[in-house]
């Protein structure tokens, strides 16, 4: 398995995008292969089995939310390749970088390998090896007194997604013990969902048909850059049929922008006004869908409500958005704005899309609400090639749980980050909250002990010091990582979990896909450490704390547990390893709302917008204000995503970093990008070092010259600058999060930031 610079590229680029499009990873050559050193670097991990038989297992990627289906080869039953499955739904043959690095995740430095527990202050690296009735022991304790005191919802817990099994299993949990406080990661698809929920009153997964549409208009979506399903999008651009345009809208050249039909560069953070100023001229030059609009809309035009009180419907408010106005807000011109209003509108099946890069920042509602009235107007809406929302997954049936008054009384408790309150009724999960929330108590955490499984909030969560400060403030954190990740490293206990290619479970693609996909992960390699099923820890912690507790969880493991809430589907799910379930609708049932006026609403008239007085409103364009005082930061320094840097919980695989430009890493220092005219006038050259403050920290840099950002913004990815895991990823460039803070849409309480104001100066 050891391979050299000449066969990785090959091999990464081709099981990449399935051979369908060659190196289009990038809009230029990889920088990275003129440093021949570190091509010849074997990793001493690495295993190198002997000549044998040789067998392949089909199973699907649990590094992302992809959900790709994938095929490992294994030489005496050791894995040693892995690829994307040509049949499977959602990617068709492509795998994304990650995907293809699954081997290094199972065999790599990091991995936990028994149980742990702490020894010392956290973070200092100092554990001890026990067995897993002494961790069990030691939690079940733990939790145990302070349900015992009265308190079950000062337990909570944190994961990194809320659909499958495994997620509801731990919900479950949280139930039975008396919490309300199970808290998943946010994601763009928040801000997206509960767009869809305002407008159409459906709750549900959002899904856009891009494959069957002809015009997608992005408004920062990174199609090639990790959002949505990898593999997915990357069949999308290798086989797009030259009809299909994509047009990329996001200030800064990435390489979805650069392999697009077109990139129009835009100032950063106004992606809602240029949405309502494409709705003004749709409007003003009757290029609606006047069917849908007259027959299946509410409050497009002017009404009148039951006090007599007159609104402006959305077609008054959009006038406010001329593309003159527009123009000076956005940076785009006048008349590109016009010709991009009609483009889209003419298309036979046009889709607008947003959530910037991955996806793994929400942003605000009312930018998703804008983007949604696009649709609409086009009424692409529940249609082939356009958006829709799948219901909550049903396939697995629950047995109700019953519960004790301890766990009641803390069930009926509010949770601690705001979310489904008076002022955030509509949104589910508010992670971004907890921080500040935790360190502006004066007395005890409310959050005593902490779970946090398939996910890495001291990485990922905006002011990594606030993170930790708040997390310092805990007084029991337990992580059941697979790896010495950084909320790991700062725990009292870690549980380790099975990684993806040696536990099975239920796998929902819930990134876009235009139906609903549920695959089987299944092990293809039996566990290589002392490490255990998260589903299994939980189901055996339900059981040492008893009670009703325990009588929620009747099952003997997690894979009896599986076979008993799929039921019927379970045969069907081991047998094939995929279900697809199609929830299309012919006209009109596809135009049955769930709203108050049961049409889509342009002006949602029921439904709590939050702290705006409970009164709903049409989606406008406010600027989110970013932090820091232009005078002391006169520039802007802006996030971005790329497929070859892990962003989420996961880190890089060593594979990946090794593809990464020395435009972006030099040996351990991350590269910030910034436009030449602007670094003209600050009097640096490309390579440059300098000292990048924000109002959040400082760090280190060298300067990349790059036209393909707008002047006065500075540009660094996500997905580096790790202070875990192992020497083969840590202290590797900086976390942007450790520069950024989070801004509170009002009304969602979601995270809506885009950047931060900032200061460059030579070094």
């Amino acid at each position: 398995m050891k391979i050299d610079r000449r066969s990785f590229l090959t091999y990464a680029t081709a099981l990449a995008l399935g051979g369908a499009a060659g190196s289009m990873l990038t809009p230029a050559p990889w920088k990275l292969m003129d440093d021949t050193a570190i091509w010849t670097q074997n990793w001493p991990w690495t295993p190198v089995p002997e000549d044998g038989e040789v067998t392949y297992k089909e199973s699907v990627c649990t590094l992302c939310p992809g959900g790709c289906g994938i095929t490992v080869r294994l030489v005496n039953d050791r894995p040693v390749k892995i690829k994307g499955s040509e049949d499977y739904p959602t990617n068709k043959g492509s795998l994304c970088p990650m995907g293809i690095s699954g081997l290094q995740y199972l065999y790599g430095p990091s991995r936990v390998t028994s149980p742990l527990k702490r020894e010392g202050k956290r973070g200092e690296g100092k554990w001890k090896k026990i067995s897993w009735d002494e961790a069990l022991a030691a939690v079940t304790k733990e939790l145990g007194a302070l349900r015992n005191s009265g308190r079950p919802q000062s337990v909570a817990c944190i994961t990194g997604s809320d659909q499958g099994t495994i997620p509801n299993l731990i919900s479950r949990f949280m139930t039975a013990y008396g919490s309300p406080n199970y808290i998943r990661a946010a994601t763009a698809q928040d801000a997206i969902e509960q767009a869809i929920y305002l407008a159409q009153g459906k709750q549900g997964t959002p899904v856009f048909d891009i494959e069957n549409a002809d015009f997608v208009l992005s408004f920062g979506s990174g199609i090639l850059d990790g959002w949505g399903s990898p593999g997915r999008m990357f069949n999308l651009y290798g086989s797009r049929k030259q009809s299909k345009k994509i047009i990329q809208i996001e200030p800064r050249l990435s390489d979805t922008a650069a392999k697009a039909t077109k990139w129009i560069g835009i100032n950063p953070g106004t992606e809602g006004a240029l949405a309502l100023g494409l709705a003004c001229v749709i409007i003003k030059e009757s290029l609606y869908d006047k069917n849908f609009v007259e027959n299946y809309a509410f409050g497009f035009n002017d009404w009148t409500d039951d006090t007599g009180t007159t609104h402006a419907g959305f077609a008054t408010m959009v006038r406010n958005f001329a593309p003159k106005k527009v123009a000076q807000i956005t940076g785009i011109d006048k008349a590109e704005i016009i010709l991009l209003a009609r483009a889209f509108a003419r298309a036979s099946k046009p889709i607008a899309i947003n959530g910037r890069g991955q996806g793994d920042v929400p942003g605000s509602i009312d930018e998703s609400l804008a983007v949604q009235s696009l649709n609409a107007l086009v009424g692409n809406i529940n249609k082939p090639g356009g958006i829709s929302a799948i219901p909550d997954s049903n396939f697995a049936k629950w047995p109700e749980v019953n519960i004790d008054e301890i766990a009641s009384k803390g069930m009926q408790q509010p949770r601690i980050d705001g979310a489904g309150s008076e002022q955030f009724p509509n949104t589910r999960y508010l992670l971004n909250r907890l921080p500040e929330i935790i360190n502006s108590t004066k007395n005890d955490s409310p959050v005593q002990a902490l779970l946090v499984t398939d996910a890495n909030p001291m990485y990922t969560l905006p002011d990594t010091a606030a993170t930790k400060k708040a997390f310092d403030r805990i007084p029991f954190i337990v992580s059941f990582s697979s790896y010495m990740d950084e909320t790991a490293s700062n725990a009292d206990y870690i549980l380790p979990n099975h990684t993806c290619l040696e536990r099975m479970q239920d796998v929902p693609a819930t990134v876009g896909i235009s139906r609903q996909v549920i695959g089987l992960a299944k092990p293809v390699v039996k566990p290589l450490y002392d490490t255990h099923h998260v589903g299994d820890t939980f189901i055996q912690l339900a059981n040492s704390l008893g009670g009703f507790i325990a009588d929620a969880f009747p099952w003997k493991d997690y894979e009896k547990f599986l076979q008993a809430t799929l039921k019927d589907q379970w045969r069907n799910l081991k047998k094939k390893g995929v279900i697809e379930i199609d929830h299309t609708l012919p006209e009109p049932l596809a135009f049955t709302f769930n709203t108050v006026s049961t049409k889509f609403e342009f002006y949602p008239t029921a439904r709590n917008r939050g702290n705006q007085k409970g009164n709903s409103m049409l989606p406008s364009f406010t600027p989110v204000p970013i932090e820091g005082d232009v005078q002391g930061f006169k520039l802007v320094l802006t996030p971005y995503d790329s497929i070859r840097l892990a962003g989420g919980y996961m880190a890089n695989a060593p594979f990946m970093t090794k593809t990464v430009d020395d435009t972006v890493l030099k040996k351990q220092i991350g590269l910030l990008e910034i436009n030449p005219l602007t670094a003209k006038e600050l009097g640096l050259k490309e390579g440059a070092m300098a000292l990048l403050t924000t109002p959040k920290g400082e760090a280190t840099v060298l300067v990349h010259l790059y036209d393909g950002i707008k002047p006065g913004l500075l540009a660094m990815p996500r997905g580096l600058g790790h202070a875990a895991y192992s020497e083969y990823l840590a202290d590797k460039g900086v976390n942007v999060n450790t520069l950024i803070g989070s801004i509170e849409d009002p009304g969602s309480g979601l995270d809506m930031a885009w950047g931060i104001r900032a200061k460059l100066i030579r070094i």
